[in-house]
């Protein structure tokens, strides 16, 4: 039986000798195969024609974490804080998602990919969390951090897409974040919270596959829950 192709979004970075380098941190790719799913890299140079023919050959898309949204495409406040912002990445993954709104493509968003989520269908974000936030916990455990480390609860909203995927009501995440959403698109429904109240994950209404958390399953796959949303991802890929 053939694995559904499943398309990564990678992103520009360099190498400890300084030079240019497409990027995806590994647990990415080892989500999807332990999930069943056959990963394929996008990456954030390919021309529009290029990526068109590619996204046509994939059963879909995980957008992956990463630097920050360009402010502008939401209208959002500056902060000394934005990091690693790419104008190509930007480009390629809001097009990309355009098209899979477009397909009914299956989709699922990781961290910045929640992110990618919100503002493509009209939301915006926290661009520092905890100045914008009231009671902000910490939410930017990084770096120095282990990335599997758990920082606090996210809390599923019964009856959701996202609840029925996990199977628990209440989860222990990861946080690797300083951005978040601050206002939800109309089209997106919240479905998980932290304890102070910042969306934890969205999901698309009345779509085969569009789930979006901000949290970082891929580094906590020993968890039954996260192994679970990834194999419901990949199920839907097959559809």
């Amino acid at each position: 039986m053939l694995r559904p192709l499943i398309g990564l979004t990678a992103y520009n970075g360099e190498t400890k000798e300084d030079l240019p380098a497409t990027i995806l941190l590994r647990v990415y790719i080892s989500a999807v195969i332990q999930a069943g799913g056959a990963p394929v890299l996008i990456p954030p140079e390919l021309p529009e024609e290029a990526w068109q023919s590619l996204y046509a050959r994939l059963d879909g898309l995980l957008f992956t974490g990463g630097g920050d949204i360009a402010t502008e495409r939401f209208d959002g406040e500056p902060h000394p804080r934005v990091y690693g912002v790419d104008a190509q990445r930007d480009a390629l993954e809001f097009g990309l998602l355009d098209s899979a709104l477009r397909d009914g493509k299956p989709f699922l968003g990781i961290c910045r990919g929640s992110q990618v989520v919100n503002v493509g269908l009209g939301g915006t974000l926290y661009t520092h969390i905890q100045d914008q936030h009231l009671g902000a916990l910490k939410h930017d455990y990084f770096p120095g951090y282990p990335r599997n480390q758990l920082v606090h609860e996210a809390r599923v909203e019964e009856g959701s897409r996202l609840a029925e995927v996990l199977g628990e009501p209440i989860l222990h995440v990861n946080s690797l974040h300083h951005q978040g959403i601050k206002d939800v698109a109309p089209a997106l429904e919240p479905v998980a919270y932290a304890p102070d109240g910042l969306v934890e994950a969205v999901e698309l209404r009345d779509y085969p596959f569009g789930l979006a958390v901000q949290w970082h399953p891929e580094w906590l796959t020993d968890q039954p829950a996260m192994r679970r949303l990834f194999k419901a991802f990949v199920e839907a890929c097959e559809k």
